[in-house]
């Protein structure tokens, strides 16, 4: 009896510091007691049973420097899955020297997982940036020229931006361009100059790594543009004057400069690209920036996707500065259920009718028995029509709760994970 007592008061203190070990948010969804700990992606092999997953994992079993590390934080993108998805079904459905396709590759998870795992992949995207960004994530670099090269060009705009800007017109610079009433309205001029510099020596000096500066420039331009720090996903207006600010809990001012946040994106993208440098394989990527419904896709052996969300996101507008600064050509007319469409019961259908489209693709592009895992949030219970026209058989269906953890998108949701077969 008194042995029971002690292993009962040993066990419920387990209990205890697991609870206090939570967040509000993973506290409040219980969704972390199963009867599974949570999964760990590198013991994930290709017998491991789906019933086995446990992928509520909570901020300890999974902290944040995990779910974005190396190149997969090398640019903000809103809407991204974690790498620890697609690295489980990578290990669980594919081999080493097999092709694993992503229709919607986004900034390109699917992408990076693959290569580490020593598998090819085929990348599909209608955004111009996140074709960008994919490509300068999955890059095969030499570090050392790397660092060279965006050290070189950080230089050459420090020297030439370092010159009294009270008397600097735009309108009358060499810098004017077509579009420039968007670059005017949402940064200051001296941050401009800055930003315009460093692309003018993108254009004009033969560096090797352009991609790759490119996005250090567009995550300056991000950062730099006259908005509140809270807001920096979709902000509606340029904040021009001194504000309350939620993410600081004090009065912050509008940024005037650009050069800080090029040096510190630059510092901090060497460190990444160094890092996955030392992962990556000689696997293939390919990142083609078209249509997915009119793609003729090579053989593949399975798609790992997380498509766009019916109503929620323009995928465009997220990185419209980019689309200016960098002269990028905009199709966001071709999103698939962008939120510029909503969600209303037709714009349901035209959703599950493109999505169809594409999985029929993918099916004619693999063999009998060749998997699609679907990462989606299916608010709208759209997926059992989606698979029915693709043709698929559907195999499971696993629910994962979602902490969003930190920010003023700090509530809890549920994603899919659909795993299709092709019989």
């Amino acid at each position: 009896m008194v042995e029971f007592t002690r292993k009962l008061r040993k066990g419920m203190k387990a209990v205890m510091k697991m609870y206090a070990d939570e967040t509000n948010e993973e506290r409040r969804s219980g969704a972390y007691l199963g009867d599974y700990p949570p999964t760990v992606p590198s013991a994930v092999m290709p017998y491991t049973p789906l019933q086995t997953l446990n992928l509520n994992w909570r901020e300890k079993d999974l902290p944040e420097k995990i779910r974005t590390k190396h190149v997969h934080r090398l640019h903000p993108y809103l809407g991204k899955f974690i790498p620890q998805l697609a690295e489980i079904f990578l290990r669980k459905y594919f081999s080493p020297g097999q092709t694993v396709l992503d229709p919607f590759c986004g900034s390109g998870t699917t992408l990076v997982q693959a290569n580490e795992l020593g598998i090819n992949s085929i990348g599909y995207d209608i955004s111009a940036f996140n074709v960008l960004l994919c490509r300068a994530k999955t890059g095969c670099y030499d570090p050392a020229k790397a660092k060279s090269e965006i050290s070189d060009i950080l230089e050459r705009v420090r020297r030439d931006t370092q010159r009294n800007l009270w008397n600097l017109n735009l309108d009358d610079s060499e810098y004017r361009e077509a579009d420039n009433e968007y670059l005017q309205t949402w940064f200051a001029p001296k941050a401009l100059n800055e930003l315009l510099t460093y692309r003018n020596y993108i254009d004009s000096v033969d560096y090797e790594y352009k991609d790759l500066l490119k996005v250090i420039l567009s995550r300056s331009a991000r950062s730099a543009r006259l908005v509140t720090h809270f807001d920096l996903d979709f902000p509606k207006k340029p904040q021009t004057t001194p504000y309350h600010c939620y993410k600081h809990s004090r009065i912050c001012h509008p940024t005037e400069e650009a050069f800080k946040f090029l040096n510190r994106y630059s510092i901090d993208t060497i460190k990444r690209i160094t890092g996955f440098s030392k992962l990556r394989t000689k696997a293939t990527v390919e990142v083609c920036h078209a249509d997915s419904r009119d793609g003729k896709f090579p053989h593949i052996n399975g798609v790992i996707t997380s498509p766009p969300y019916v109503g929620l996101i323009d995928y465009h507008e997220q990185h419209i500065y980019a689309y200016h600064l960098l002269g990028l050509e905009d199709k966001r007319t071709r999103e698939i259920g962008a939120a510029a469409n909503g969600s209303s019961q037709k714009a349901k259908q035209s959703y599950q009718q493109d999505l169809a489209e594409v999985f029929r693709h993918a099916f004619d592009a693999m063999e009998s028995g060749g998997r699609f895992i679907i990462i989606a949030g299916d608010k709208y219970k759209l997926y059992d029509e989606i698979a029915k026209l693709a043709g698929v058989e559907v195999e499971d269906v696993i629910q994962r709760h979602v902490n969003r953890r930190t920010g003023r998108r700090s509530t809890e949701f549920y994603e899919s994970i659909f795993v299709w077969r092709k019989p």
